[in-house]
């Protein structure tokens, strides 16, 4: 069973048990949080069914919020005498996907 669910602007195929890391969430670390799936399959032993389920739902478990690498932006012009650098680092949520259900 998997299914693919946006946030943050991005979308993630998930699976459940799967640790995936995502855009910064709100909600507080251990709390439960549920995403609409935007497509979502489940493969039994007789057949394989995928079906574009807007009433499908992910429920993960926040893990931890952290802080992803270090990302050293850099801005140069030639023949100028610019040079200017910076780094970024964005904040992220990694989430445990507990359960996909299917509607």
């Amino acid at each position: 069973m998997y299914a693919i669910i946006e946030t943050g602007g991005k979308q993630y195929w998930v699976v459940p048990g799967e640790i995936v890391q995502v855009e910064k969430l709100t909600e507080a670390e251990g709390a439960e949080v549920t995403f609409k799936a935007l497509w979502s399959a489940s493969l039994d032993e007789k057949s394989a069914t995928a079906a574009k389920s807007p009433s499908a739902k992910v429920t993960a478990r926040i893990v931890r919020h952290f802080k992803g690498p270090k990302i050293i932006v850099f801005r140069k012009k030639s023949k100028k005498a610019y040079e200017k650098g910076s780094g970024h680092r964005q904040e992220l949520t990694e989430i445990e996907v507990k359960d996909i259900q299917l509607a």
